[in-house]
């Protein structure tokens, strides 16, 4: 996904954050990108009556800044520097959720007090006055691409709220994918997180904004990409999840039911995302093609489980589902080169799978090779649900000097 923080004409160099697609399988990437011509600076906007809200004002921009500065790699300062100023974190993507997670109580409280008086026509001028842009990581690139990404622009401080949570969790999701090899349970907390934030924004925050959005809306401002990407994030924390139990030796017909179970929650994010792509008509395709590739990948996982479970006493049963299984995934190879790379690694392991139960038929079960219509079919399991997200809004007095007459 691509987000962008408000700010100029003129966009500085990004970094490339890559997500995984469910449990550090396949991979795709999220770009967040900042304008930096044009600073945000809240008290040069707002005219604060008090020297405390002034204050506030000042320490709300100066948190913007840093989180503008450290994804779009600019502030200059060494890794030595940066690990001391996030109090020794070394990770890139931690330090980032640092200053997000300084930003965000500031912001909640700041946007809480304005909307107390949305309707003052001074109030909706400030909020004018910031300018507040940002780029998406969904919408397709130009081909033609010098003047850089595309900039969206919405009056409306929901818009910021929302842009700065929907990169959190798109944060969140990258560290989630970064400890996956140290530690399962920390994974599949941080994706069960991310699923929180996504629901946080797709049922409290963007409702709201829909009036303000134009035809040309940006994806992450709708409720339904929200809601996929959600979606995505419980299937990726299942995934980790089927990981440990495998650890822990659990059933091949259980495992069969948790794969089938990411297919379907899959299944649910295509069907809302072509439900709904009239609110968006420039999904880049490669997220369109990142979450059927997916599916198809754990489909072939839960039918190679199934076929194993299937093999201690029906092995003409299993050989009928390794063989279907083959067939249907050559149909839904995956374009991208390196996803097709997991993906026939996988079809390889079931097909030397199928051809040791094949001779194992031959010379001692001679079974019937079940035929497709006759195959068992899988119920799936969901297991994993989000962590709700909890606002961290200080509850810090603002007060604003707003003429009387208006």
């Amino acid at each position: 996904m691509k987000a962008t923080m408000v700010g100029s004409r003129k966009g500085a160099n990004i970094r490339i954050i890559t997500g995984t697609i469910l449990g550090g399988i396949l991979g795709f990437f999220v770009m967040h990108r900042v304008e930096t011509s044009y600073k945000v600076v809240f008290e040069d906007v707002f005219i604060a009556r008090d020297s405390g809200t002034l204050e506030q004002l000042k320490e709300l921009s100066s948190r913007r800044r840093a989180v503008e500065e450290s994804i779009n790699e600019n502030n200059f300062i060494t890794r030595a520097i940066a690990r001391e100023m996030a109090g020794g974190l070394t990770s890139h993507n931690e330090q980032d959720l640092q200053k997000l997670e300084r930003y965000l109580p500031l912001l909640e409280n700041f946007v809480a007090h304005v909307e107390s008086v949305s309707n003052n026509q001074q109030m909706v001028r400030w909020t004018s006055d910031l300018m507040i842009r940002w780029s998406s990581a969904l919408c397709a690139s130009p081909v033609f691409s010098f003047m850089g990404p595309k900039f969206f622009r919405i009056d409306n401080l929901h818009f910021e709220l929302s842009m700065t949570l929907f990169l959190y969790g798109a944060l969140l999701r990258e560290r989630a994918s970064e400890v996956l090899k140290e530690d399962l349970v920390q994974s599949a907390t941080l994706y069960r997180k991310a699923a929180g934030v996504y629901d946080h924004l797709a049922n409290e925050i963007l409702p709201s904004l829909q009036p303000d959005l134009a035809k040309d809306r940006i994806p992450e401002a709708t409720p339904s990409m929200s809601t996929i990407m959600s979606l995505i994030c419980l299937a990726e924390a299942q995934a980790v999840t089927i990981r440990k139990a495998e650890e822990k030796g659990t059933t091949k017909s259980l495992l069969a039911k948790l794969h089938c179970g990411i297919t379907q929650s899959l299944d649910e994010a295509t069907d809302i995302l072509y439900s709904t792509m009239g609110d968006c008509n420039d999904i880049s395709m490669r997220f369109l093609d990142y979450i059927p590739a997916c599916r198809a990948l754990h489909e072939l996982k839960s039918q190679k489980h199934l076929a194993e479970d299937l093999s201690v006493d029906q092995v003409g049963v299993a050989i009928g589902v390794l063989h279907h299984a083959l067939a249907i995934s050559q149909e839904k190879m995956p374009g991208e080169e390196a996803w097709c790379l997991v993906f026939r690694e996988e079809m390889d392991a079931m097909s030397e799978m199928l051809r040791k139960l094949e001779h194992e038929n031959e010379i001692v079960w001679h079974q019937k090779v079940c035929s497709d219509g006759k195959l068992p079919s899988l119920q799936g399991m969901k297991i994993v649900k989000a962590i709700p997200y909890c606002s961290q809004s200080w509850e810090r007095e603002l007060v604003f000097k707003i003429p009387e007459n208006e």
